[in-house]
């Protein structure tokens, strides 16, 4: 049974978000054949951020998924919006970003705390102390793995896996399916469900009001929730694994990786 618990009562227990994601923000989620796609790399939190010029070196993959056809996204460095491509035919189209490694350091163990608390980072603190591993500094290296729906013309087809290390799958289509019992999706880690994993609903409604809310996945690796016309959603779910590394000094002890995905419901 999927669970929810509210932002209003996450925060009042853990105080404000201690994470930044990093999302796909199409300039138009509905575009006409032979128009433009155009879309930001993000980064902020609750679903507010500054957007990104396009860098190679923070890049590891980004493509254009339609129909099961692959088109690589080769911006040119520096290009802001990241994503400016003709969209071609009626369907929908998946944009898949995935960034390159990046380090973090946590001087305040406090801040690590709230960080995987919020995340429903299952185990910590305890594994953190059974590696022997000290409070302060934490090191961590992250990398990013976003997806976006963009329907164009029609909006027809449905997402599947693209093969990404974490991933989350829309199993309804926004655009064309029945959203009266809500929108599913689907969390991957290497290709397997996340089972009783914590999913992040961000919901920004046309006033821009954002509602922040909490799901679980049952034993499919699913979440449904609520969606509204002409709203504007961001899914995120994070994991982390340890390193080969014990020796804070040495480099990063912890591996996170993110998952996001981003759609709107047209009015």
């Amino acid at each position: 049974m999927r669970q929810l618990l509210s932002a209003a009562l996450i925060c009042a227990i853990f105080g404000p978000a201690w994470a930044h994601e990093f999302w796909i923000s199409p300039e138009d989620y509905t575009v006409d054949p032979g128009t433009r796609i155009k879309a930001e790399l993000r980064v902020g939190s609750e679903f507010s951020g500054a957007g990104y010029a396009y860098l190679p070196k923070r890049t590891s993959r980004f493509e254009l998924v339609q129909d099961g056809s692959v088109t690589p996204v080769e911006p040119r460095i520096g290009d802001r919006p990241a994503l400016n491509v003709d969209a071609a035919e009626d369907g929908l189209v998946v944009v898949v970003h995935e960034t390159a490694d990046s380090d973090l350091t946590y001087d305040d163990w406090e801040t690590f705390t709230r960080f995987f608390t919020h995340k429903d980072l299952t185990g910590f603190p305890q594994v953190h102390y059974d590696r022997g591993l000290p409070e302060d500094p934490v090191k961590e290296v992250y990398r990013r793995y976003a997806k976006s729906l963009i329907a164009v013309g029609d909006g027809a087809g449905q997402d599947s896996p693209t093969g990404l290390k974490i991933e989350i799958v829309a199993r309804t289509n926004p655009y064309t399916d029945d959203l009266l019992e809500g929108m599913t999706v689907e969390v991957l880690l290497e290709g397997a469900p996340r089972v009783d994993t914590q999913v992040e609903v961000f919901d920004r409604a046309p006033n821009d009001l954002i509602d922040i809310r909490y799901y679980r996945t049952d034993a499919q690796g699913q979440a449904v929730f609520p969606v509204e016309p002409g709203h504007e959603y961001m899914v995120d779910s994070v994991a982390m694994s340890a390193t080969d590394n014990d020796d804070p000094q040495a480099g990063p002890v912890w591996r996170s990786i993110w998952a996001n995905l981003t759609f709107a419901v047209p009015d």
